[in-house]
């Protein structure tokens, strides 16, 4: 990781996030969190890490399961998906 290191986090709802994990995973429905991993050094210097994409509608529905408040939700999946794009994964993940 260098200085000057950003993440970009957008929170969309579920016609979008169904739309991403279409395109981008060939996964028709929607998901609460993607990732994705640009690792790129931009010419201005700024080191982009890559996109994190929270899908609201879905963290409204599952936050009472986790028993997490909204916002809560939104920051829990917000930092699954960073810790996703530092190399962290799910046990089974390619």
């Amino acid at each position: 990781m260098r200085n000057n290191s950003y993440i970009s986090i957008s929170i969309v709802g579920d016609s979008q996030m169904q739309k991403l994990n279409k395109k981008h995973l060939d996964k028709d429905h929607t998901t609460d969190v993607l990732s994705f991993n640009m690792d790129e050094l931009r010419d201005d210097g700024v080191y982009y890490i890559g996109d994190v994409i929270v899908n609201a509608d879905q963290a409204r529905r599952q936050a009472a399961q986790y028993k997490n408040t909204f916002e809560e939700e939104i920051s829990q999946l917000a930092a699954h998906g960073i810790l996703h794009l530092l190399g962290v994964h799910h046990a089974g993940d390619e």
